[in-house]
């Protein structure tokens, strides 16, 4: 089994993590979200593990580019869940799916698992 990689393939992110994977020889499975997109029952796993406040990004252009009142409105778990299938460039890529189980967010190879 393989670790799945979930993202969007011109995020910088996505590249570097891609990238790092196959030079330390790991094959990955990489799942589109523009053309795949966001699986909705793999969205539910990833918040209960890792929080909808971990997944969400604030810091990207597309959320920066939400009206102020969609902004307001992502208070709790539904309302993040929502507005990530929605838009799926708010969600913090890459996200990666180990086949231990465990499940990361961004590019942080040192908290990969070996």
């Amino acid at each position: 089994m393989h670790p799945i990689v979930y993202g969007i393939p011109n995020c910088d992110t996505v590249k570097k993590a891609r990238t790092w994977l196959t030079d330390q020889g790991i094959q990955a499975t990489f799942h589109d979200f523009k053309k795949q997109g966001v699986p909705d029952t793999a969205l539910d796993t990833w918040m209960n593990h890792l929080g909808w406040e971990t997944l969400l990004n604030r810091q990207g252009t597309t959320w920066r580019k939400l009206d102020t009142s969609v902004q307001a409105g992502v208070t709790d778990s539904d309302s993040a869940k929502a507005l990530m299938l929605a838009h799926a460039s708010c969600i913090k890529r890459p996200v990666i799916v180990w086949p231990s189980g465990q499940i990361t967010v961004g590019f942080k190879p040192e908290q990969w698992p070996a």
